[in-house]
């Protein structure tokens, strides 16, 4: 777990950057949507933004901007997908990693998600644009990452007990084994059930050169699609 909280501190600088930059964003999405002739519509996608980026951006900040939003919404499915593995089978998140992953899900409807106190995003926008184009959007990061944070919460308070457990099956097979010497019977070894929880791949990178290429990720809760940016 350790690891996985020092990826976690990076991916927080990462949308804490993107949040100080809201204004940025918002204007980008505002100029792309105006070419897209699509501005009655709200942003309800990351798709949608994906192809604002790819079709109707010519602006090199505005480029910047949506690129790092679409880069750090990549970076939490990695790490979500990570985070996962780590919790193997004993589904110790209760359910939280899959429920991100959806958030995260190309062509997820974003437009009804608001993000509550203490998270102020959406107060920074103005009541049309919270209430009718904006909200949502601005809203995924920061409902993510409480997310990310119950869940990490939730597998830290259970791992140590399937330690603890572990511990105790391979004290009691010691001993039974040391009894079977003392009587001078044959040796049996008895394997406890444990639950191996796997730890999150020590090479996890975030990459900011990514291209994105449509494949469905087959289990049921994980996002339709990827989502990336050159």
């Amino acid at each position: 777990m350790d690891e996985a909280r020092q990826t976690l501190k990076t991916l927080q600088q990462q949308c804490k950057l993107l949040g100080q930059q809201q204004v940025t964003f918002i204007t980008a999405l505002e100029r792309t949507r105006e070419h897209a002739h699509d501005r009655i519509k709200p942003v309800r996608t990351l798709a949608q933004v994906q192809n604002y980026l790819d079709n109707y951006c010519h602006n090199s900040t505005d480029k910047r901007i949506l690129s790092l939003f679409l880069d750090v919404c990549n970076n939490l499915v990695d790490f979500c997908v990570k985070l996962d593995a780590m919790q193997s089978e004993t589904r110790s998140a209760g359910g939280i990693l899959e429920v991100t992953m959806t958030l995260l899900s190309p062509t997820n409807d974003l437009s009804g998600l608001r993000a509550k106190y203490p998270h102020d995003a959406v107060n920074h926008l103005s009541c049309d644009e919270a209430r009718n184009f904006y909200g949502g959007v601005v809203s995924l990061i920061p409902i993510v990452l409480d997310n990310i944070r119950e869940a990490m919460a939730r597998m830290e308070k259970v791992q140590p007990h399937h330690l603890g457990n572990s511990v105790r099956l391979g004290s009691g097979q010691g001993s039974r084994q040391h009894s079977d010497k003392a009587g001078g019977g044959n040796l049996t070894t008895t394997t406890g059930a444990q639950t191996n929880v796997s730890q999150a791949d020590s090479s996890f990178q975030m990459s900011n050169k990514k291209k994105y290429n449509g494949e469905t990720l087959k289990p049921a809760w994980r996002p339709a699609g990827r989502l990336y940016t050159t």
